[in-house]
């Protein structure tokens, strides 16, 4: 009887949220197991909105399988921790080095090549669909029945009210319904809807009375100051506009989107926490595909532009963004209107 498992968690935020119904359907199949998540920094605070993990252990990012002298550290998070198998998640030869090095006798995830190597259980990929699917139908066939398709998180009830604070802060009046905007995008600038754009939008939805709130990380400063200064520039209302870049961490962002009416965003990390949120999203998809990593449900928007060349997956467009630029404020100020909760 198994009774200590540890799933390996994908690295990036967007793909960790993907994952979340595969993670339930595994908790479904295994009521009295000890459940632990391993996951990035980044990531981790994730689990802490989900009821099904038991655990979260933070892994370190500096051990590489390239190099040799590094393997020592592979793994040593979840040594000693007497876990009898290992979920792996990500598809990385890494994922499968870190379970394996750290003596958990089952692992079990999707093979290819060398990877099988330190697999004791290992499942032919199979390609398309969406990334939900794929997560789960790799514990399908691994034997945990699938259920519900839409990751969900549970949001703790201290986390709005601290949102309340940090948005005070920020000028709101605590009246002023409010709308989210994501106006960045970790994996590159393609992904960007042109932030002037998101700074008209903002007006036209603050004439509205409708108080919009961007979002990002640190990294995101500059794209959030040109929203501000486009917003300026066309007439946007005084107060109309908080800026919480690089103010937030996830914990905090899940507070504040759950505050929010809807969330207005770029392919991103934030659009999946959103939707888990059970937050409305209009999302803006350019270079990568909708089909494979959209929000799941019926309460969400998808804005693109038929153009040729997309999804052409770039992280910077060689050409002249038409994919993105071809996308009019109108277009998804509409869709999020529609939308709002």
């Amino acid at each position: 009887m198994m009774l200590r498992l540890v799933i390996l968690a994908p690295n990036w935020l967007g793909d960790a949220v993907m994952a979340l119904p595969a993670i339930a359907d595994v908790r479904r199949a295994l009521p009295a197991a000890h459940l632990t998540v391993a996951a990035r920094a980044a990531v981790a605070p994730l689990f802490q909105l989900v009821p099904d993990v038991d655990d979260t252990i933070v892994l370190g990012a500096g051990a590489s399988p390239r190099r040799v002298d590094s393997w020592a550290a592979i793994g040593k998070e979840l040594r000693g921790r007497g876990f009898d198998a290992a979920l792996l998640l990500p598809n990385s030869i890494h994922a499968a080095l870190v379970a394996s090095r750290a003596g958990i006798p089952e692992r079990w995830g999707y093979g290819r090549g060398v990877r099988c190597t330190w697999l004791t259980r290992s499942v032919p990929r199979t390609s398309g669909g969406h990334q939900v699917d794929s997560y789960q139908r790799l514990v399908a066939a691994l034997g945990f029945a699938n259920g519900p398709r839409e990751p969900r998180i549970t949001i703790p009830g201290a986390a709005p009210a601290a949102a309340d604070r940090v948005l005070a802060d920020a000028g709101w009046n605590g009246a002023a319904p409010l709308v989210a905007l994501a106006p960045g995008a970790a994996y590159g600038g393609a992904k960007r809807w042109p932030p002037e754009r998101f700074g008209e939008m903002a007006a036209s939805l603050a004439a509205d009375g409708i108080d919009c709130v961007v979002v990002g990380s640190a990294a995101d400063g500059e794209t959030s100051a040109d929203v501000a200064r486009a917003f300026e520039g066309h007439g946007g209302r005084a107060g109309g506009l908080h800026d919480l870049t690089g103010r937030t961490d996830l914990l905090a962002l899940a507070g504040l989107l759950a505050r929010c009416r809807a969330l207005i965003t770029n392919d991103s990390g934030a659009m999946h926490l959103a939707a888990a949120a059970g937050v409305p999203v209009t999302a803006v998809f350019g270079p990568t595909n909708e089909h494979a990593t959209r929000p799941i449900g019926e309460a969400h928007a998808i804005v693109s532009h038929p153009v040729w060349c997309r999804p052409c997956m770039l992280r910077e467009c060689p050409i002249d963004h038409r994919c993105m630029r071809g996308i009019a404020v109108s277009a998804v100020a509409g869709a999020a209107r529609r939308t709002m909760r």
